[in-house]
């Protein structure tokens, strides 16, 4: 199993993105923003597409950072993601 790295950097974020298949997309709470998703199409109750100028504005106020794997055993392309306070990236 690949390690996972981190990135801030909205290119890096959008390719790893864009090469699975992904597409940006938010699950809306109460307040501003919600919570960011990559949707790879495959069923998610409330998942709402949005455009990836939302994605990062959204991205830059909470202060995130993108937790991500290229590969799994074998090669293949990771989907694994998830995003992680900047605080906690180190």
């Amino acid at each position: 199993m690949s390690e996972s790295k981190t990135t801030t950097n909205h290119d890096e974020i959008r390719q790893w993105a864009e090469d699975r298949g992904g597409r940006p997309a938010v699950v809306r709470t109460t307040g501003e923003g919600g919570i960011l998703r990559i949707d790879f199409g495959e069923p998610e109750e409330k998942l709402e597409p949005i455009e990836w100028d939302e994605f990062f504005r959204i991205f830059d106020e909470n202060d995130l950072t993108f937790l991500y794997q290229d590969e799994i055993g074998g090669g293949k392309n990771s989907r694994f993601n998830k995003f992680i306070d900047r605080k906690q990236s180190g």
